[in-house]
C-alpha cells in the first residue's frame, strides 16, 4: 500500500507533496531535517494522504498534485478549510 500525501510547513505555510509506503517514517524523516526539500521548513504537518494500491498509481497522483490542475485543487482546499 502507498500514500501520496501533502504536508504543510507551520513555519512558511508552503506545502510538499511526496508519496512512500510508510508515512509514519517519512513524516519523521521530513520533520528531522534529514530531507533537503524541507529542511528549512519544519516542522510540517499532514494536510491529507491517499491511500494507492501500486507505486505507479500513487506516482501518477503525486505528479497531478504537482501540476497546475492539481495545484488549483489544492488552493481550493485552503480556500475552504479557512
Amino acid at each position: 500500500m502507498y500514500k501520496v500525501y501533502i504536508l504543510q510547513s507551520l513555519k512558511d505555510k508552503k506545502t510538499y507533496t511526496g508519496y512512500t509506503s510508510n508515512l509514519e517514517n517519512r513524516l519523521v524523516y521530513h520533520n528531522s531535517g534529514r530531507v533537503k526539500a524541507t529542511k528549512y521548513r519544519r516542522p510540517l504537518k499532514v494536510l491529507f494522504a491517499e491511500d494507492f494500491n501500486t507505486a505507479k498509481e500513487a506516482k501518477s497522483r503525486e505528479l497531478w498534485w504537482k501540476s497546475k490542475s492539481g495545484r488549483i485543487k489544492l488552493k481550493e482546499f485552503f480556500k475552504n478549510s479557512e
